[in-house]
This record gives structure tokens, C-alpha cells and sequence, in this order.
């Protein structure tokens, strides 16, 4: 069977303090490594996604629901749950976070803004599929899991 746990699937973290959140992955380490001897992956997701917006709200109100939170962190194999959802190449997902920042708090704390930089941009505006729709792939990531 192919390795389907490649950068760019979006996962449903299953166990700790991002428990049913969604991420994605940006590198997988699936011999592990030095530091962690299991398979593993680095993550970036959302911890807080944005909030609904209707046309009645003032512009001041709608910037606020408009923010998100991104974090990014090592999660075991066994602790997320692949989807069939993969975000766009054009993001590229292996640029989002690299293993040397996760050594540092000021190079995670860089990452996770750059991150949510990003995906509020592609949230506002989303990448475009072969029809010319919206990606369905970003339209998941946004929407909060109902379980």
C-alpha cells in the first residue's frame, strides 16, 4: 500500500490540547526520528477558525470574526486521523513551518503567524478547482468539525 500521509493531507488531530482539530501536514517522519523514535508529523493547523459574517455587520465587527488562530507542532501517527482532503499545491504546505523553527519559541511563534496569514487570505479568497469553483479541500479546513 502507498504512503498516503504525504505534505499537504489534512488530518483530524484525535488526542492532547488540539483534540478534534483539523491540521495539516507539512512534513511526515514516518521512521521517525533522533529526537522522537516513532512515526511522526509536523502539523500546521487552526486552533480557532473564523466566525460566521452577515451582511449587517460593520466593518469593525466583521475584521474581528475574520481572525483565526494557527498553531503548529510534532503529532504521533497514531494520534490523527487522515481525511480525503488535500490542500492545494499552489499553497505549498511544506513551506509552512520547517523543522529548525520548531527548535526555538521565536521561530514557532514566526511560523504560526505566517501561517495565519496565509490561510486568512486563502480563507477570504479561495483557490479555484479545474471547474472554477471554490476548493472544496479549503472550504473543509475552514469549517469547524461537527461531531
Amino acid at each position: 500500500m502507498g504512503k498516503f500521509i504525504k505534505a499537504g493531507r489534512v488530518v483530524v488531530l484525535l488526542q492532547g490540547r488540539h483534540a478534534g482539530k483539523k491540521a495539516v501536514i507539512t512534513k511526515a517522519f514516518d521512521d521517525g526520528s533522533k529526537a522522537r523514535k516513532f512515526g511522526h508529523a509536523l502539523v500546521a493547523g487552526i486552533e480557532r477558525p473564523f466566525k460566521k459574517v452577515t451582511k449587517k455587520m460593520s466593518q469593525k465587527k466583521i475584521k474581528n470574526k475574520l481572525r483565526c488562530k494557527a498553531f503548529v507542532k510534532f503529532v504521533n501517527y497514531n494520534h490523527m486521523m487522515p481525511t480525503r482532503y488535500t490542500v492545494p499545491s499552489e499553497l505549498q504546505p511544506a513551506n509552512f513551518v520547517t523543522e529548525e523553527q520548531m527548535h526555538t519559541s521565536d521561530g514557532r511563534s514566526e511560523a504560526r503567524k505566517y501561517i495565519q496569514n496565509l490561510l486568512k487570505e486563502k480563507f477570504i479568497t479561495p483557490p479555484l478547482d479545474k471547474s472554477g469553483r471554490p476548493s472544496k479541500d479549503v472550504a473543509f479546513l475552514r469549517k469547524k468539525l461537527r461531531f
